[in-house]
């Protein structure tokens, strides 16, 4: 299959999946999160950005060389060092809004095994499900930092996080769908793993919706 193609496909199968679409982002967007709501989001996503890079590296014990194997590892890289480890980055969010080291939650731990049972099915899917999320995060990234500038007053080192996000998630989804595209997989398979991660997504930040309404 060609790369235009699988991202069109893509496309169409997680239309009613797209993130910022979801009841909580849209309250991120217009400034009407409580600021220890974004605590708690971060708190939660925190465990995410530091799962990412084994997740990759998961991938690439499962991948032959060859481009798809050299397209993950470019996306590690990235990950782990440009322009430092995003994970340091991200702390300087984390630190900006107030969240704590608490404990993974229920769907924060779905969200992980999503990846994991994915990634073991074979490679192809785990890269389906990373792509799942990296071709929306460019936009999500974008709309993140901005309001968090305009309605929470976080300085340029609060937003780096998401800034760096904004423009480099573009070239992640580019290269994994690439890389995608070359892998030996029924495509019904491929969108399939990106709706399983599609979903789990959306429960993560349904939970957030709940702890918003019923909160601790």
């Amino acid at each position: 299959m060609s790369p235009d193609q699988l991202e069109t496909d893509l496309i169409a199968a997680l239309a009613d999946r797209q993130l910022l679409t979801h009841p909580f982002y849209r309250r991120w967007e217009a400034g009407t999160l409580q600021p220890e709501e974004l605590g708690a989001y971060a708190g939660q996503y925190r465990h995410f950005e530091a799962a990412l890079p084994g997740i990759l590296r998961a991938l690439l014990t499962q991948l032959e060389p060859g481009r798809a194997a050299d397209l993950v590892q470019g996306n590690l890289a990235d990950e782990e060092s440009n322009p430092e480890p995003h994970v340091d980055v991200f702390a300087a969010f984390a630190d900006a809004v107030g969240s704590s080291d608490a404990p993974a939650s229920p769907a924060t731990l779905g969200l992980l095994a999503a990846y994991r049972r994915l990634i073991e099915s074979s490679a192809a899917e785990g890269l389906a499900a990373v792509i799942a999320y990296e071709m929306q995060a460019p936009a999500i990234a974008a709309s993140k930092a901005n309001t968090l500038r305009r309605h929470y007053g976080l300085n340029e080192a609060g937003t780096r996080f998401w800034d760096i996000h904004a423009t480099m998630d573009q070239d992640h989804a580019r290269w994994g769908i690439e890389a995608l595209a070359a892998l030996n997989l029924p495509e019904s398979r491929l969108l399939d793993a990106a709706r399983t991660a599609a979903d789990a997504w959306w429960a993560f930040l349904d939970e957030r919706e709940v702890a918003a309404a019923f909160p601790v």
